[in-house]
């Protein structure tokens, strides 16, 4: 399936950050998670949408940040 990965940035804006195909066992594995390495930059998922007409499933994504 494809999965867009979409960055909400600070001011409220999103910007996509790619869109690329996952297996089945990766999208399975959302399931268990919070988080993810984008790029080698981690973000946290707050939310998901499946984008039937699209066929696509988009999660909105925010950068975590280390102190």
């Amino acid at each position: 399936m494809i999965v867009k990965l979409i960055e909400k940035l600070p001011d409220g804006e999103i910007q996509e950050l790619e869109e690329r195909t996952w297996s089945t066992t990766m999208i399975a594995a959302l399931e268990h998670v919070n988080y993810v390495v984008v790029g080698g930059k981690e973000y946290e998922t707050i939310e998901g949408r499946l984008n039937v007409d699209e066929g696509k499933l988009e999660l909105l994504l925010v950068p975590v940040r280390h102190e």
